[in-house]
């Protein structure tokens, strides 16, 4: 079963040190351990811009989709409450990995970490005081079956009622896994892709429903580690299962594997997601397995794929119908390739949306290319061609409005991110240091009407050929 992620930089760790003063500890019951940082008093405000959600391949905090999230749950304005759930404490460094790195982001007001080893925890009244009062719940890496345990709990109701008000939910590894409609539960051990494809009901395998219900994110089962563990198999399983079971509404499910090492899966109010980090699959199985039976290898014939790289979105609101390539399982083997494929027809990128290429000269806000007409969700592809290229692109976005950029830079150079002001002012930036570093930005339109922007890709070091692809939703 997934493992509680490895303890964050020292950079981070050491920020925290430096806030020693604003941390509460307490063990406020005899299960139950309760650590805050920052602010002692919860934000008070009358209404939020969610729902938003973070599926993450591994237990750790990814800082682009988490500030991601926490923009569009707060505006873009204001700051918001935090609670890291935990079913065990970590085994070595910080007490509060996942409050360390969170609270280093803007935007947060408070993280508060409970660790809650105990199913009796869910009906913690402390607990569920400060979860109801928080804008964004995290699952940590751990053992999802510890967080099955709190269906029926009052802590279900809790982290239910901080989606309703706006807020938003996520996880990583066991917390991704907790955050599907449909949970892989691991509560009868693990269960590897070569077990689950012998056997789909292989005593290991068994599943928790009814609990979390996410807006768009229907008849979902997700998985974890997904590339790294080799995990596509155990998920085709599982949604064989699912079909066959009627565990899924209509007969169709739907598996979200994320890879680890800074994969994530980010959910808009819209349900649109947008990849971040490292790639994430979306599986369909949706008709009856030829045979899924107890003691008996799976065989399922075409189950389709969408390969989700970063910075790529899939609308789960309106789930596509092109984009996919097909793999099958026989007798327990699968097909080759399973990790990659030409789709069997193409509907202008992952997840559908529609794609804008550069045209040079762009250097300038004056010659940007027009970017006004744009389908969201979309995508700016270019090039950095030289160590001085300027990519801009002109948009439009109306009062109430957020745009949510997210770059996925190639490993040949270092280009920055930037949104300027019709008068070329920025207003927001994202410049992560390094070559093949990721940018992602979010703005609010507070003014009424609207309003003409730039989007200014720009190289910091480096160049070369290999394309930038920049995901731009707005919501």
């Amino acid at each position: 079963m997934p493992l509680r992620s490895p303890r964050f930089t020292s950079a981070v760790v050491g920020l925290a040190a430096l806030t020693t003063a604003l941390v509460v500890h307490q063990p406020a019951h005899a299960a139950a351990d309760r650590i805050r940082l920052g602010s002692t008093a919860d934000v008070a405000r009358g209404s939020w811009n969610g729902p938003a959600f973070t599926m993450n391949g591994a237990g750790g905090i990814v800082a682009a989709s988490m500030t991601r999230a926490i923009d569009d749950i707060r505006g873009g304005t204001g700051t918001l409450d935090v609670v890291v759930l935990a079913g065990s404490a970590p085994t070595s460094g910080s007490k509060t990995p996942e409050c360390d790195a969170i609270t280093a982001l803007a935007g947060v007001n408070s993280c508060t970490t409970w660790t809650l080893t105990a199913a009796s925890d869910g009906n913690n009244s402390q607990v569920n005081t400060d979860v109801r009062n928080a804008e964004f719940v995290y699952f940590a890496g751990g053992d999802q079956c510890r967080y099955a345990a709190w269906k029926g709990t009052a802590l279900e109701a809790s982290v239910e009622s901080v989606v309703a008000k706006g807020g938003g939910s996520g996880g990583g590894s066991a917390g991704h896994h907790i955050n599907s409609p449909i949970v892989y539960d691991a509560c009868n051990g693990s269960v590897t892709s070569t077990e689950a494809l012998a056997n789909p009901y292989d005593r290991s395998i068994g599943f928790t429903t009814g609990m979390f219900e996410w807006p768009h994110y229907g008849a979902v089962v997700n998985d974890s580690h997904f590339v790294t563990r080799d995990r596509m198999g155990r998920t085709m399983a599982f949604l064989a299962r699912a079909v066959k079971d009627g565990l899924a509404p209509g007969g169709a499910a739907w598996g979200v594997g994320v890879e680890e090492g800074g994969g994530s899966l980010f959910l808009d109010r819209d349900g649109v997601a947008t990849q971040y980090g490292k790639d994430a699959y979306v599986v369909l199985a949706d008709h009856q397995p030829e045979q899924a039976v107890d003691r008996k290898p799976l065989t399922y014939s075409g189950f389709k794929i969408w390969r989700l790289t970063p910075g790529s979105t899939f609308d789960f609101t309106s789930r596509p119908t092109c984009g996919y390539y097909l793999r099958s399982v026989t007798n327990g083997v699968t097909d080759a390739g399973l990790y990659s494929g030409t789709p069997v027809t193409d509907c202008g990128g992952q997840g559908g949306g529609a794609t804008l290429a550069e045209s040079e000269p762009n250097d300038t806000r004056d010659t940007a290319d027009d970017a006004t007409a744009l389908a969201s969700p979309g995508s700016l592809t270019g090039t950095m061609k030289s160590s001085s290229d300027r990519d801009h692109f002109e948009l439009t976005l109306s009062s109430g409005r957020t745009a949510s950029v997210n770059c996925a830079v190639p490993s040949a150079y270092d280009a920055d991110l930037y949104w300027l002001a019709s008068d070329g002012s920025t207003l927001t930036r994202s410049v992560n240091d390094g070559a093949g570093a990721d940018e992602s930005l979010s703005f609010t339109r507070t003014a009424s009407g609207s309003g003409t922007y730039y989007l200014d890709v720009e190289a910091y070091s480096g160049s070369g050929t290999a394309p930038y692809s920049c995901a731009v939703t707005k919501s």
